[in-house]
């Protein structure tokens, strides 16, 4: 642990010493109120409850856990596969409870430590911690997911995924049945105003744009492939709820507890089953496939029942 001294910023007076160090430090609001009861939070000398109000001039004094090592740890993880290697990128099939790469607050695996584990490397170019990571998966989305191995490869598959020349299939389980079947959301997503880690369409948000079509529809639920032309955070899970048919599974954003209870989710039914993409080096047409992992095909089955 280490002691940091903290003023309050004029932008956090009058909100939760929870909510407000999870802002400032980057770890969970959990953890935060883990170490309020520990008594390692003191506002001015005292120590603070987790729902304390902070106030004009007060002084956080918080041991906070040391920074994780720049280098993400060799870490194996149990059911992540590699789909695709060669010099330039390597290709992955991430399991459910897997970041891509290591971050303040998230204490479990990563795919950068897996590859590490593996003796994969991977480009040096990016962040120390994210070396290598040209696109993400949220922890809960299994599924496709690219690392650059080399350098060129990742200056030109960040480029690719930025002007949207890569094209990444999404299968979505959600709630009801959308009408229409086929269609276009174009709704601009930004942090949520009140809570820290979700996201929400928000006047202002940046361009977002997911194209739809059902493939599948059953008493209680639709199969939906998402092609994706833009690749902002929880994009698919934060449009989908807009429009009313929230990923089943997904509590964050929504999801009938009921429904979920009854396929056994422990996360949202979203998966990266497509990627396509051109080689960075060679030019030539790749297109790498993941089928549904159990938890998912299970709750598929349990949903396709009258």
């Amino acid at each position: 642990m280490s002691l940091r001294l903290l003023p309050v910023p004029d932008g956090l007076v009058g909100q939760r010493v929870d909510a407000a160090l999870a802002r400032m430090t980057g770890l969970s609001r959990s953890k935060v109120e883990a170490l309020c009861a520990a008594g390692r939070i003191r506002i001015d000398g005292a120590p603070a409850d987790k729902s304390y109000r902070l106030e004009t001039g007060a002084m956080i004094e918080a041991d906070l856990p040391d920074p994780r090592p720049e280098q993400p740890e060799p870490t194996p993880v149990h059911g992540l596969g590699i789909l695709y290697e060669d010099a330039d990128i390597v290709v992955v099939d991430k399991p459910a409870g897997v970041a891509a790469h290591p971050s303040v607050g998230w204490e479990g695996p990563d795919v950068l430590g897996a590859l590490r584990a593996m003796q994969v490397r991977v480009a040096t170019s990016g962040a120390a911690e994210r070396q290598g990571i040209v696109s993400r998966l949220d922890v809960g989305t299994s599924g496709v997911m690219i690392v650059a191995k080399g350098e060129q490869a990742y200056s030109v598959l960040k480029r690719a995924f930025r002007e949207h020349a890569v094209d990444k299939v999404y299968h979505a389980l959600v709630q009801g049945h959308l009408d229409p079947s086929s269609g276009t959301i174009d709704a601009p997503i930004g942090r949520h105003p009140g809570r820290e880690w979700k996201m929400a369409i928000v006047d202002g948000g940046r361009e977002s744009i997911t194209h739809y079509d059902v493939i599948e529809a059953m008493p209680r639920a639709s199969l939906v492939e998402i092609h994706l032309e833009t690749g902002r955070t929880h994009q698919i899970r934060v449009h989908m709820a807009a429009v009313g048919h929230p990923c089943v599974g997904d509590s964050t954003y929504g999801a009938d507890p009921a429904l979920t209870a009854q396929t056994g989710l422990k996360r949202q039914w979203l998966h990266a089953t497509e990627l396509t993409i051109a080689h960075p080096i060679t030019g030539r047409r790749l297109t790498f496939h993941s089928d549904y992992p159990d938890d998912l095909a299970h709750a598929l089955e349990v949903l396709r029942l009258p």
